[in-house]
């Protein structure tokens, strides 16, 4: 299974609840935690994983120009930066699986029509009185 990009992974949100995630973060903050908190933060530590390959394969590929020398001074900087891509393509995939998981496994659910409301039953037949109970 490929991975989901947040982006799309943020579509998936919308579409389970029915509103733009900025609106779901709101209404989130406002709410005891529950599934939407829990799928919101996956989603932020998700794209905050893709932000940090971004950020660590550009400093990669700035260190590795075919015309810059690379000296000892830079390789330690060249392993630095392929171990932090490393973890951060390792907490996207990781996110990405969990939260794909999860999403398939919900449904929207859709506010069922109101159910009519039963009509009155007829009133119960009056009990007839019987004799009082002696006490001795």
């Amino acid at each position: 299974m490929p991975h989901l990009t947040s982006t799309e992974i943020a579509g998936r949100i919308e579409d389970l609840y029915g509103a733009p995630i900025a609106d779901l973060e709101a209404h989130a903050q406002d709410q005891v935690p529950g599934m939407l908190a829990a799928l919101l933060g996956m989603h932020h530590g998700l794209a905050l994983a893709e932000r940090g390959i971004a950020v660590h394969r550009d400093l990669l590929a700035q260190l590795v120009r075919p015309e810059r020398q690379i000296d000892r001074h830079e390789v330690s900087h060249l392993l630095d930066g392929a171990r932090r891509l490393a973890e951060a393509v390792a907490v996207r995939e990781a996110q990405a699986k969990s939260l794909s998981a999860v999403l398939q496994s919900l449904a929207r659910v859709t506010t069922p029509a109101p159910s009519p409301v039963p009509a009155p039953s007829a009133p119960a037949s009056p009990v007839p009185a019987g004799s009082p109970a002696r006490c001795h």
